[in-house]
């Protein structure tokens, strides 16, 4: 939720789904009389819901087909075709092959997948949800022929048989259940969550073999937030700074329908999400998933108290920037968009006073959007008119550490300042390849 989104734990996270090719030549299944229609455009939906094109939609490719590379720290790895052709796709799974491939991670032919596919989050999904999904993209996708691409993972690391031990350790098969004493939205959102959506995936800390650290509520630190690649997917707790406790039911319905409200704007992965996802949540499931996300207590933060704007000591310091280099930069660079009060033009333009983003104790998504910028929010078909651009060819890294050390402190945000060499870091792992 999401993503908005590392190590080996954020390409596990980043990653969504990632099913195995089909052996060549494999036939395709038999298929009794014409597909339910009905079924297939449920499938739909629930693929939607699962975010599946985010991954294996490659850019300018066809819907899919696979071929979107990802980065581990072990190497590079594609993710695959899982259209119905034959011989390239999934088109030889039966409805059997391809739950235990969502459900527990094990290709038709008995590989086991890597766990950027959310395996342990889609275990959750009940039979009727896959045989929806099933339908769909063995009725509801056009096959396209594209062989997949082995990873750039080198042996031994590429042995996949270790992955048995881990599925052994940290996989939890069975369907959600409903909790007793919650009602129908409660427990509908988290099915939704903790399952087809896989927010954990994202938003959970990872433990020392890149498991998620919970699974559901009954963990503390599920959804408390996680760096991944390169970004700090964030808290969505009731944390009353940098997670959703100062966030209204509507102010968290809006942002899953349109990725930006009164507090905060998507960015990085969550921009995928918003974008392939969460939009096209009908009202009744968004509503479902607020009702969840907002019952979960507070986790994480500083201890710091409830934000409050105070804008006097930030306006000062903006009337003489040339004793701040930060209010230097942000006057020449920033203000014109984010307002000399903090304010930003919400939701347009975020707002970086009380921003959770801002106020969180990792600045690495601070660090990312400033250098590279944000992709387009496109809802119903409609880009973004004010994308944030990077700025990694016009500041050098003491004027980023600079100007968002300014913005941490400023408006009586109280976030700790940022380092020249956090910067670099980010600058490097970031650009690279570009």
């Amino acid at each position: 939720m999401k993503n908005m989104l590392k190590g080996l734990g954020a390409a596990l996270c980043v990653a969504w789904p990632l099913l195995a090719q089909a052996p060549a030549g494999a036939a395709t299944p038999a298929v009794a009389g014409a597909a339910d229609q009905a079924l297939v455009q449920r499938g739909a939906y629930l693929a939607q819901l699962g975010d599946c094109a985010a991954c294996h939609t490659a850019p300018k490719g066809k819907p899919f087909a696979g071929g979107l590379p990802m980065n581990t720290p072990m190497g590079r790895i594609y993710v695959t075709n899982i259209t119905p052709d034959a011989q390239t796709g999934i088109g030889g799974y039966t409805e059997a092959d391809f739950a235990r491939a969502l459900r527990e991670g094990v290709a038709k032919d008995g590989h086991n997948l890597y766990p950027a596919m959310p395996y342990p989050s889609y275990a959750k999904v009940n039979d009727d949800d896959v045989k929806a999904l099933y339908a769909f993209f063995m009725h509801g996708v056009a096959p396209v022929q594209q062989a997949n691409r082995e990873s750039d993972i080198k042996w031994p690391l590429n042995m996949r048989w270790p992955l048995m031990f881990w599925n052994m350790a940290f996989l939890q098969k069975g369907a959600y259940r409903d909790k007793p004493g919650k009602d129908v939205a409660w427990n509908r959102g988290a099915y939704l969550v903790q399952g087809l959506g896989h927010c954990g995936s994202c938003h959970t800390p990872r433990g020392v073999a890149f498991q998620e650290s919970a699974l559901d509520e009954s963990g503390s630190a599920f959804l408390s937030g996680a760096l991944l690649d390169g970004w700090f997917a964030s808290n969505l707790t009731g944390e009353h700074n940098s997670g959703l406790g100062r966030w209204s039911d509507e102010d968290l319905r809006t942002f899953l329908k349109t990725g930006a409200n009164r507090h905060a704007s998507a960015f990085g992965a969550m921009t995928s999400v918003i974008n392939n996802s969460t939009q096209a949540l009908s009202d009744q499931d968004v509503a479902a998933v607020s009702a969840y996300l907002k019952s979960l207590p507070p986790v994480g933060g500083n201890g710091a108290a409830v934000y409050t704007y105070d804008p006097q000591a930030t306006k000062v310091s903006l009337d003489r920037p040339a004793n701040d280099a930060g209010a230097r930069v942000y006057t020449a660079y920033c203000m014109h968009c984010h307002g000399v009060d903090g304010r930003g033009f919400a939701p347009m333009l975020a707002p970086l006073a009380g921003n959770p983003n801002v106020l969180a104790k990792d600045a690495s998504s601070l660090i990312n959007v400033t250098l590279n910028g944000t992709g387009d929010l496109v809802i119903n078909g409609v880009p973004s008119p004010f994308p944030m651009p990077g700025f990694a060819a016009v500041l050098d890294d003491k004027q980023i550490a600079d100007v968002l050390s300014f913005v941490r402190a400023g408006w009586n945000n109280g976030a700790p300042a940022v380092g020249a060499a956090e910067v670099a870091k980010l600058r490097q792992s970031t650009q690279a390849g570009r």
